[in-house]
């Protein structure tokens, strides 16, 4: 089967990586829109402007909560009216994902600067499109990558450090995900079978976050760049980004698509969606004990969910985690990649089992001792 491996043009990452923000716009064009979630617009944009009008003309536009087809097409066509030579946005993955739409409607280059380390949205050609209600619609895969993807990191470690973990969650899918794509003879989104490389990576991707996530997520609470700290965000961002664009999507993500069918969880973020889809993948393909003790302790210490309840699903119904598993496994759903038998009953199955196990790990002390 043929392969193929998807890129970004430019990765730029460390402290202080935004006063590169101004020369490498400047590569790519003169009239620069701009797209801004509310905080990075009040607190880091002013002090960026003289830089970026430096690089040109630019127009800033408050970003409107949601990657829905009306706000993409709201700001393609104020994209359209400014001119724009670039698009650019500032944020978190909704952010990313809408400007990635609005440069390919506008056959425009796009430069995106994640502001959080929370999803792996940055270096994909994917884009996540939501209802007005926050319901996951369906992916659209875009016809390239972004041009430059730029992360400082100093911003990173003042940003709450739940988001840090959240990305990790996102993460910790990668190698699961791709590996069993590799096992399956499953499709990466470029519909293709996954490289040496982006298997490579994805196996990486996870080391990382076992061995380095919790020293990063110390660091960012308290809010310091550290070796660890860097290590974390390129794999949030870099590492699983390529992993899961090139090496393919399974369970975890799927788990995901379908818990946005509850309205309880739309206070929980994409990772922490995602690291408890990772979970019930574990049990639905059967993974040997010793790995999955360690993916929990792995959440555990990063203070990631483990129970439904964590999720705002405290009291959820059979009902209600029926239909999570029937959105789970509707057709072109990733889950379809898994090398075993898929159903909404099996997956029903799996939520209930991660769930379980996920309280009982919470009943028991570190030490092993009980809770009271």
């Amino acid at each position: 089967m043929l392969s193929i491996t998807l890129f970004p043009g430019r990765y730029v990452q460390g402290g202080g990586a935004l006063s590169r923000l101004g020369p490498e716009l400047a590569r790519l064009g003169k009239r620069h829109f701009c797209i801004c979630s509310p905080h990075p617009q009040a607190h880091l944009l002013p002090g960026l402007l003289p830089g970026l009008e430096s690089a040109g003309t630019v127009r800033v536009e408050r970003f409107g909560r949601e990657c829905t087809d009306r706000e993409i097409e709201r700001l393609l066509a104020a994209a359209r009216d400014f001119g724009a030579e670039t698009v650019a946005a500032l944020g978190g993955g909704k952010t990313l994902d809408t400007a990635k739409a609005v440069a390919a409607r506008a056959g425009l280059p796009v430069a995106v600067v994640p502001t959080v380390a929370s999803t792996d949205a940055p270096c994909s050609s994917v884009c996540i499109i939501y209802t007005e209600q926050g319901v996951f619609e369906r992916v659209d895969v875009l016809p390239r990558n972004p041009d430059l993807v730029l992360v400082d990191t100093a911003v990173m470690a003042k940003a709450p450090a739940r988001f840090l973990a959240a990305g990790m969650g996102d993460a910790l899918a990668t190698w699961f995900e791709a590996d069993s794509c590799r096992l399956g003879r499953g499709k990466n989104i470029a519909g293709a079978a996954g490289s040496m490389t982006a298997q490579a990576l994805a196996r990486l991707c996870y080391e990382t976050i076992r061995d380095w996530g919790l020293a990063a997520l110390t660091a960012c609470q308290a809010g310091v760049v550290t070796p660890a700290l860097e290590r974390v965000v390129e794999a949030n961002t870099l590492l699983s980004g390529l992993g899961f664009e090139s090496g393919g999507l399974g369970a975890a993500h799927s788990v995901h698509n379908g818990l946005t069918a509850l309205p309880a969880v739309r206070g929980c973020m994409h990772g922490e969606k995602v690291a408890f889809g990772v979970l019930a993948s574990l049990v639905l393909t059967d993974k040997p004990l010793p790995l999955v003790e360690e993916v929990y302790t792995l959440c555990l210490s990063l203070g990631l969910p483990v129970t439904l309840a964590e999720l705002g699903l405290s009291g959820v119904s059979d009902q209600e985690l029926r239909l999570v598993a029937e959105k789970t496994c509707a057709p072109g759903e990733s889950i379809h990649n898994e090398p075993v038998e898929i159903s909404p009953e099996l997956v029903f199955a799996a939520l209930t089992a991660a769930d379980a196990e996920g309280r009982r790990r919470r009943r028991i002390r570190p030490s092993g001792g009980q809770t009271d």
